[in-house]
């Protein structure tokens, strides 16, 4: 089994449950990531005094890890924090989560994300970004990347166009595939030709959901996986509902989306990811991959936050069990075994 690397910004969600009517008093667009001041995040936080917080360590590449680490797979997360008690929290409870820490620490306050969950379960995003925001490209050393065979990148990481260039090229000097989830259709849209040169050049894996992907090529789901399909290795565009499409050359997979109730899908991309990663580093093939990822996902939007219980983590565990058996077999039948 092959292991995955993350970079993102190291961030506390702190998960809120609003109306439509309080994003428009707020100014923010439904379903996006806004960057804030901590003076916005105090504000809203005092909004929302009285409404039932929930709190989890978080940032999406983090919560990819996350995935794979609660799935079996060897996981490690590079990020910043803070000296602070949201600091500490955050490094106990990837630790906790069977992550690998490989955390740098700032003098500034530890960053959060207020995620405003509206009632049909879509999120929007007003990210204080704090000492998540002080990693440089200076912070990268080369020899972060050994002994790991994918790195797993954030597009919210694109606020500093040397820091991921940098990282994911030492990435790819050291033998890792690359795979980056494109995080926001307004990430896209503002770093629009930085991404495009970026995917060229290094990436081998894009994750984007429907916005994403139409931001990125200006296509419909099944057109744009196949332009995406063009720049990389494996394409993935997740379509919500209605499932998602994967694309590797000129083999294209539709994965149909599980019957589950919506909640929240904070998270839901980031576990389809953790999950689509961790088949692929056990060998599975990319139809079983989106499966796998599909799975994760369905679950989270069960749920506020995202963090699964145990027993759902043991169910998916156990699906991915009775993949690996069913592929064993094959193999060992076309190599001339016997079933």
């Amino acid at each position: 089994m092959r292991k995955v690397l993350g970079l993102g910004n190291a961030l506390t969600d702190i998960l809120l449950q609003v109306s439509e009517d309080d994003l428009r008093e707020l100014g923010l667009p439904k379903g996006s990531m806004n960057l804030i001041t901590m003076e916005q995040a105090e504000r809203i936080q005092m909004r929302f005094a009285s409404v039932r917080k929930h709190m989890v360590a978080g940032g999406s590449a983090s919560n990819t890890v996350t995935t794979i680490a609660q799935l079996g797979g060897k996981a490690a997360f590079i990020g910043k924090i803070g000296n602070d008690e949201v600091g500490d929290f955050y490094r106990e409870d990837i630790i906790k989560n069977g992550v690998k820490p490989l955390l740098l620490t700032s003098d500034k306050m530890s960053g959060c994300s207020i995620v405003l969950i509206t009632p049909d379960g879509e999120r929007t995003f007003a990210t204080y970004l704090g000492a998540a925001a002080d990693m440089t490209a200076d912070d990268i050393r080369k020899e972060a990347f050994i002994g790991y065979d994918i790195f797993h990148i954030e597009g919210y990481m694109v606020q500093d166009n040397e820091l991921i260039e940098k990282a994911i090229r030492m990435a790819k000097e050291s033998g890792c595939m690359v795979s980056l989830d494109l995080a926001s259709y307004n990430v896209v849209n503002e770093n629009h030709y930085f991404l495009k040169q970026l995917i060229r050049k290094y990436v081998d894996i894009v994750f984007a959901n429907e916005d994403e992907s139409f931001a990125y090529t200006h296509l419909n789901p099944q057109e744009s996986v196949a332009k995406i399909a063009e720049q990389c290795d494996i394409a993935v565009v997740k379509v919500g509902k209605r499932g998602s499409y994967v694309q590797q050359g000129s083999n294209v997979c539709h994965i149909g989306a599980i019957t589950t109730s919506c909640t929240d899908s904070t998270g839901a991309g980031d576990l389809y990811a953790g999950g689509f990663l961790h088949a692929l580093s056990d060998g599975f093939d990319v139809r079983k991959c989106g499966e796998i990822g599909t799975i994760a996902a369905g679950r989270v939007v069960e749920i506020v936050g995202t963090k699964l219980p145990d027993d759902t983590w043991d169910e998916i565990r156990r699906i991915c069990a009775l993949y690996r058996g069913f592929m064993q077999k094959y193999v060992a039948t076309e190599s001339g075994g016997i079933l």
